[in-house]
C-alpha cells in the first residue's frame, strides 16, 4: 500500500523527498552572497491542474522538470545564472506519496540540469488539485545591464526554436484524451507526433546559454521568454522598446508535423505560433551590426524579424507582404499602452 502524508507528516515528507537529491532540505530561507557589480533577478512560475496541465496524460517526472524550466526561461531571458529554486506543492488528496515523489524527482533533474545551487520545498494540501509553484533567483554582472546596446530600428528579433509545436502537441493530446482515460492509448498515433508531443510535455532550453553569450561578446539589447505565444511578446518587446516590429510569417521556425497536424485539426499553425503558448522559447534583440557574430555563435536561433519605425506598432507580414497587426489574449484592442 502507497504511503501516506497522513502516515509521514509533513516534515519527514519533505526529508524523504530530499533524500540522495544531493540538495539540503529546510534551507529556509534561501540565501546566497551576492559579489561586488553583480545584479539580483527573481523570476516565478504558477501551474494549476485543469488549466496549465491535465495529470491523465501528463507524467509526474515531466510535469516536474517543465515547471522548474517555466521559472528558468524567465532568469535566460536576462542572462541570469540561476541560484536557488524555492517550490510550494499543493496537493490534492488523490496524490499519494509515491506520485509526489515522481513530480520532485523532476523539479530535482532540472534543478541540477540548469545549475541551481539551492533547493528548497514546502508541502501544503489543496482542495482544487495539484498546484505547482516557483520562485528562482539568478545572478549575472552589472556590467551585462551596463553594456547592453541601445536598440535601433532594423535591429534583428531572433527566437531560439520552433513556436506553435507546443500548443499542436497539446490538441494531440486533448483529441487523444478519452483513449488516455479508458487506458487504451494509441501509441502509434503518439510516436506519430512525438516532436509535438515532445515539445508540450517535455520542451528542452539550453542550460548554457547565458554562458554562450558572454563568450561571444554579444549583448541582447532586449530578451524574453516565449510561453504565452510569440504576439504576447512581441507586444511586450514595443512597449518596452518604444519600437515597431516587424516578424516575418515565412521565417517562423516550426516543428515537423506542423502543418500536417493543423490540416487534421483545422488549426493554422501560424496562429498556433502566435497565440498559442507553453513553446518555451527566448526571444532576444540584436544589433544588427553583430549579425555576422551571431549568426556564426547561434546557428539553432531564427531571425524572424526586426525592428522597426514606432508608427508601424507590432505587425506580422504575410508571404504575400500584408501586415497584419499583432494581437494577443491579455491585452486591450487600445494596444500595450493601455
Amino acid at each position: 500500500m502507497a504511503q501516506t502524508f497522513t502516515d509521514l507528516g509533513r516534515i519527514e515528507a519533505i526529508r524523504q523527498l530530499f533524500e540522495g537529491t544531493g540538495f539540503r532540505p529546510f534551507e529556509e530561507p534561501l540565501w546566497f552572497e551576492a559579489k561586488p557589480q553583480e545584479c539580483i533577478t527573481t523570476a516565478s512560475a504558477l501551474l494549476l491542474e485543469g488549466l496549465d496541465f491535465d495529470l491523465v496524460y501528463f507524467p509526474l517526472r515531466h510535469l516536474g522538470r517543465k515547471a522548474v524550466l517555466r521559472a528558468t526561461g524567465e532568469l535566460y531571458a536576462v542572462l541570469a545564472r540561476p541560484e536557488t529554486l524555492s517550490v510550494q506543492l499543493g496537493i490534492s488528496a488523490k496524490l499519494d506519496f509515491p506520485q509526489v515523489q515522481e513530480l520532485w524527482s523532476g523539479v530535482v533533474a532540472a534543478a541540477k540540469e540548469f545549475g541551481y545551487k539551492r533547493l528548497s520545498l514546502d508541502l501544503q494540501p489543496s482542495r482544487n488539485g495539484l498546484t505547482v509553484s516557483l520562485s528562482a533567483t539568478g545572478r549575472h554582472s552589472a556590467a551585462v545591464s551596463a553594456s547592453r546596446p541601445k536598440a535601433e530600428s532594423k535591429d534583428l528579433v531572433c527566437v531560439s526554436g520552433a513556436l506553435g509545436a507546443a500548443f499542436l502537441g497539446l490538441q494531440v493530446l486533448e483529441r487523444e484524451r478519452l483513449k488516455f482515460d479508458q487506458g487504451a492509448t494509441d501509441q502509434k498515433i503518439l510516436e506519430q507526433y512525438k516532436m509535438l508531443v515532445g515539445a508540450y510535455l517535455r520542451p528542452e532550453m539550453t542550460p548554457q546559454l547565458p554562458e554562450q553569450f558572454g563568450q561571444s561578446g554579444i549583448t541582447p539589447s532586449f530578451g524574453y521568454f516565449v510561453n504565452r505565444g510569440l504576439a504576447d511578446a512581441l507586444l511586450r518587446l514595443r512597449r518596452d522598446s518604444g519600437f515597431g516590429v516587424k516578424v516575418y510569417a515565412d521565417k517562423i521556425p516550426f516543428e515537423g508535423g506542423s502543418f500536417a497536424v493543423g490540416k487534421e485539426m483545422d488549426l493554422d499553425p501560424v496562429s498556433a505560433a502566435m497565440n498559442g503558448g507553453e513553446d518555451c522559447q527566448l526571444l532576444f534583440v540584436i544589433p544588427i551590426a553583430q549579425f555576422d557574430r551571431f549568426r556564426k555563435d547561434f546557428q539553432a536561433f531564427d531571425i524572424v524579424g526586426h525592428l522597426a519605425r514606432p508608427e508601424v506598432g507590432a505587425v506580422l507580414v504575410s508571404p504575400d507582404g500584408l501586415e497584419h497587426p499583432v494581437s494577443a489574449p491579455g491585452w486591450s484592442a487600445a494596444g500595450p499602452e493601455a
